[in-house]
Parts: structure tokens; C-alpha cells; sequence
């Protein structure tokens, strides 16, 4: 697992921990403190029932929402039939604490409405998401109800949307996307009114197309409804699906540098040559490589966007500039990457050169190491969350070359800003092609020109010779 949302009394006692270690010369110790709470998952987890009638694409929103294919290894089955059978945990692939239960189809055969809730259990379950491919029935109200009865949170999901879209456009002459989405909204809103459901929360989305129609308002229901300490659970569990999402990760992030710097600043202040450097970078170290998972940078992460999204893994490569993002983290990396960062090395010396001085010397070593260290973490902090969202317009310039409807219920704007890149890309591409076949030419041309002073030079030399 790789969250990290610890409260600060534990990084306190990290520090006190490490200073210990410290004091006898114990640094292998006092490194696998380090590392062990840079990879202890958080102790809080998620669980997320997804339940519904057969047939409503419970198996691909828990897929979607995890960001693997349906055809993937570990994706829940999917299929025209009934294919979940049993109440089914399905881990997300980088935060283990977080888990979405796939729920049997409610009302069928072998889970009957009046049996179903004694069958899949409720009480271990944060809040539900109750899926309708159409309209939401009876028996979606029942299980509503009992949620309710049970002060839990559920929230309506309405699936497949894409579909309706497409139907609708079909049978209408003048189709209009924005009033057809309003209108079915609206018509599961009235119905679960009438069936009892006091103010229902209704989200239309589509399992293929998560940065579309309602997925990013459903999420920020969630996180304002969840409990605090169960938000960033949530929050790194995201796929990114728009920049907002990218942003909060990373400011997550920035909000634990302090801490880090802090624990660098503890570790200078033990008087030992070159101690400082070593744990530092092992801070690093670890703390990137939660920057480099929360963003889905990741080679694994990046694999599965390319098989989802239809963009190559080459191409999602092509517009990462950090050396961090897609190679595995290591001291020795990081060691590389923070020489060429300006100024860092500068105050890593300064803060050694300090530690000679008397009396005044380690407090300002403490100084210096904590204002590299924040710094250092801030620097690759910005450039990593560049890259995720350099990731996620190239996978929105492939989306929105390949759809027809574009449904941003609030970033209309930027789906024109990015109609800009995708046209601009065609032409920046097509104007490369064009360089290389001008370079290529060129390049021919002056050989020739070579070879051919080459042939004038030799036979002026024989005709001098002779």
C-alpha cells in the first residue's frame, strides 16, 4: 500500500524513535524505522458496497473505479448474465486499505428482494452506491430504506448513460444531450420520490467514460460526506479523472512535507558526519515514491490507463518529463536527481560544514537541513504533479477525438481549451513528421556533397602525384 495519512503525534514519535537509535550509533536501526513508517499503509479503511439489480453494471463500475479493464487479470467478470454470485471483495490495486464489494444482483432467483440483506450483511460497509441501467425499481427502494434504517449513506448511481444518450438521439430530431440528461435526472429523482426516498442523490454516469457526465460530483459528494480521517482514503484511491483531483492530491502531499522536513531537521541534530545525508535521502526515498503512486506514475498504474484508455504506454512516456515517474525510486536516483537541483547540494554541505562549529552549529545545521529537505520534496512534488496532469490531458486529447457528446456538467471551458491541444497536437505532430522527412533530406544532400569533394580531393591527389 502506498497512502500515507498518518496523524502527527505518530511522526512525533517517529522522531523520538529515530533520535534514540541515534544516540547509540545505531543507524541500520533508526533507517528501518524510517522505512517502516514510510510504507506502513494507513490503519483506516474504505469499504464500498456496490449493489443493484442484474444487468445494471455493478462489475464495471467497480472495475472503473479501481482504473483496470474489464478484461484485466483481477477485474470483477462481467458479462449479459448474472455474474457475481456471492458478495465479492475486490481490492483497489494500489491502496489495499481501500475495498469495493461487488454485490450480488438484488431481486433475482437466488437473491430475492426479502432475503437480500440478510444474505450480503450491512454493517461492515462505509456507504453503498445503489446502480440502475434505467430506472430505479422497488426493490433498489427496499434496500435504500433498510441502508437508512441503518444511518448509513447510499447514494443512487444511474448507469450507463452513454446508451441512453445514444438512444435517445436515435428516436429525437431535435437531440439536445444537456436537456436529455436533465430530463432523465430528473425522472429518477420524481420516481424515488414517489416511492418514499426524501431528497435522493442521483448521479448519472458512465463506466467507459469516468471524466464524463456525473463521476466527479459523485466523488465530491463522497469526500464532503465521508468522515474526515476516511477522505484521503478516498481521495488517493481516485482515478484522475480531472485536473481538480490531481490538485488535491497534491496538496494532500505538500500538507505532510513539514513533517518530513522536520524529521530531517531531528536527524541533523545528532552530531555524526555524514548521518544527515544518509537518512535524508532514505526520507526521499520513500516519500517520492508515495508521490509517484498517489499520481499513478507508476509503471503498473501506467500500463493499465494505456489498456483503458487506448493511449499507448509510449506515448503516455512521451509526455512525462520527470526522471522520478515510471523507473523504480532509489537512493541512488535520488541522489542523482537532487545534485541537479539548484541550490540543494549548496545547503546539504553548508548544513555538514556547520555541524564543526561550536555551540551555535547544530541548531543551525537543524536549519539548514530542514529547509533542504522541504524544499527538495517540494521541487519533485510540482514536477511529478506536472506530469499527472501532462498524463491526463494526452488521455483527454485520445477521448475527445474519439467521442461525440462531451458532457462536462462545469469545465465546458476547458474542454475547448483542450480542442485547442488536440488541434494544436495534430499540427505540431505533422509539422515534426514534415522536419524529420526536411532533415532527412538534408542530411542525404550533404553526404552526397561529401562523398562527392571526397572523389574531387582523391583524384587531385593522384593527378599531383603524377
Amino acid at each position: 500500500a502506498h497512502q500515507f495519512c498518518l496523524p502527527r503525534s505518530q511522526m512525533e514519535d517517529l522522531i523520538s524513535g529515530v533520535k534514540e537509535e541515534l544516540k547509540t550509533n545505531n543507524v541500520p536501526a533508526a533507517v528501518r524505522q524510517i522505512q517502516e513508517y514510510l510504507e506502513k499503509e494507513s490503519n483506516t479503511p474504505l469499504n464500498i458496497a456496490v449493489t443493484g439489480e442484474t444487468g445494471s453494471g455493478k462489475s464495471s463500475f467497480v472495475n472503473a473505479f479501481r482504473g483496470i479493464n474489464n478484461k484485466d487479470k483481477g477485474a470483477a467478470p462481467t458479462g449479459a448474465t448474472e455474474t457475481t454470485m456471492y458478495v465479492t471483495p475486490y481490492l483497489h490495486p494500489t491502496y489495499e486499505n481501500v475495498t469495493l464489494w461487488d454485490c450480488p444482483g438484488i431481486g433475482s432467483p437466488n437473491f430475492p428482494a426479502d432475503k437480500y440483506l440478510m444474505q450480503i450483511g450491512l454493517k461492515e460497509f462505509d456507504f453503498f452506491i445503489i446502480m440502475s441501467a434505467d430506472r430505479f425499481r422497488e426493490n433498489d427502494v427496499k434496500i435504500a430504506q433498510e441502508i437508512q434504517k441503518m444511518n448509513k449513506k447510499f447514494y443512487f448511481v444511474r448507469s450507463k448513460i452513454d446508451h441512453s444518450l445514444k438512444d435517445e438521439e436515435q428516436s429525437q430530431n431535435d437531440f439536445d444531450a444537456k436537456k436529455t440528461l436533465a430530463c432523465i435526472e430528473k425522472n429518477c429523482i420524481d420516481g424515488l420520490r414517489r416511492s418514499g426516498i426524501e431528497s435522493p442523490q442521483v448521479f448519472l454516469v458512465s463506466n467507459f467514460e469516468l471524466h464524463q457526465y456525473d463521476f466527479s460530483r459523485l466523488h465530491d459528494t463522497l469526500e464532503r460526506e465521508l468522515p474526515e480521517h476516511k477522505r484521503n482514503a478516498l481521495l488517493f484511491a481516485m482515478p484522475n479523472i480531472n485536473l481538480e483531483i490531481i490538485d488535491k492530491k497534491k496538496e494532500a502531499f505538500r500538507s505532510k512535507i513539514k513533517y518530513y522536513a522536520l524529521l530531517s531537521a531531528a536527524v541533523a541534530g545528532v552530531p555524526i558526519p555524514g548521518l544527515s545525508i544518509t537518512v535524508d535521502i532514505t526520507v526521499l526515498a520513500g516519500v517520492i515514491t508515495q508521490y509517484v503512486f498517489g499520481f499513478g506514475l507508476d509503471i503498473p498504474s501506467l500500463e493499465r490507463l494505456s489498456a483503458t484508455t487506448g493511449v499507448s504506454f509510449n506515448d503516455l512516456l512521451d509526455v512525462i518529463f520527470s526522471p522520478l515517474a515510471a523507473v523504480k525510486i532509489t537512493n541512488g536516483l535520488i541522489l542523482k536527481v537532487t545534485s541537479q537541483l539548484a541550490g540543494s547540494f549548496t545547503l546539504i554541505a553548508a548544513e555538514e560544514a556547520c555541524k564543526w562549529i561550536p555551540v551555535v552549529g547544530i541548531p543551525v545545521a537543524m536549519g539548514f537541513s530542514f529547509t533542504s529537505t522541504y524544499n527538495i520534496l517540494k521541487s519533485f512534488l510540482d514536477m511529478l504533479a506536472l506530469d499527472a496532469q501532462r498524463v491526463f490531458e494526452r488521455n483527454m486529447i485520445r477521448m475527445l477525438w474519439c467521442t461525440k457528446h462531451i458532457c462536462f456538467s462545469k469545465n465546458s471551458s476547458y474542454v475547448f481549451s483542450l480542442y485547442f491541444k488536440l488541434i494544436l497536437f495534430i499540427y505540431t505532430r505533422r509539422d515534426r513528421q514534415k522536419g524529420k522527412g526536411r532533415k532527412r533530406s538534408e542530411k542525404e544532400k550533404r553526404k552526397k556533397r561529401r562523398e562527392k569533394k571526397q572523389k574531387q580531393n582523391k583524384g587531385q591527389k593522384r593527378i599531383i602525384k603524377e
